[in-house]
């Protein structure tokens, strides 16, 4: 058992601060980003995670009430590594506080691991060192020495936290071996984020207790009720 998992939380208030509150459904409108802000802000949770044409918008209905997040290269990764410093930079001027990048996955399946570290390294260069960087590195479609070898990647290029999924790729979302894999890796000089079908409040604990430090979440009301006997309500992104 490592460190974290003995200090799991141990109410909704303490495991709301663990929470990217997050919409990224396509379909997403301006009016669904003002409600999950207003949500997110009843909850408690640390941050929204919104898409980047939402930005600008999000961060004027927080003002200040808690962190905004995007994302870049998403949900593909297959962007070249300028568009998505262009994009992470574009987002930073817009008001958001963090950038969730997703690698170039093909890349870390053909050991391409030095560009990998080039692509994140010419986000981080984008993104300046008083905002959070996060890898997106899509652990499930990736071996053990994929994900390790992807961590210290980023790691190297001057991220702030790896992270296991974007939600949308078929091969799935966050497990509890790949959130230890790669806290393992990263030795608490990074953050570690689950994401990607964490759905119920026992889901969230079992990540926490895996060694993660930040959750994604579209259903946070839901888990966060797990703490009272709620039920989750229906829909979520599965995010």
């Amino acid at each position: 058992m490592n460190d974290t998992a003995r200090h799991l939380p141990a109410d909704a208030i303490a495991l709301a601060q663990y929470v990217d509150h997050t919409l990224l459904k396509p379909e997403a409108t301006t009016a669904d980003v003002t409600a999950l802000v207003e949500e997110g802000v009843r909850l408690g949770v640390f941050s929204v995670c919104i898409s980047p044409t939402f930005v600008a918008h999000a961060s004027r209905v927080a003002a200040g009430r808690l962190a905004v997040a995007t994302v870049c290269g998403f949900p593909s990764g297959k962007h070249v590594s300028a568009v998505k410093a262009a994009e992470a930079a574009r987002s930073v001027a817009d008001g958001a506080d963090e950038v969730d990048m997703v690698i170039d996955v093909g890349a870390a399946k053909e050991g391409a691991f030095d560009a990998v570290r080039a692509d994140i390294a010419a986000v981080r260069a984008a993104v300046p060192a008083a905002h959070l960087l996060k890898v997106i590195i899509e652990a499930a479609a990736l071996t053990d020495d994929e994900i390790v070898a992807v961590c210290r990647a980023a790691q190297d290029a001057g991220a702030d936290f790896v992270k296991t999924s974007t939600g949308f790729h078929p091969a799935g979302g966050a497990s509890a071996h790949a959130v230890t894999l790669m806290a393992e890796t990263v030795g608490g000089a990074l953050g570690v984020k689950a994401s990607g079908g964490v759905r119920t409040l026992d889901d969230a604990l079992a990540m926490i207790g895996a060694g993660a430090t930040r959750l994604g979440l579209s259903g946070t009301a839901g888990v966060l009720a797990g703490f009272t006997g709620g039920a989750a309500p229906a829909g979520g992104s599965g995010y």
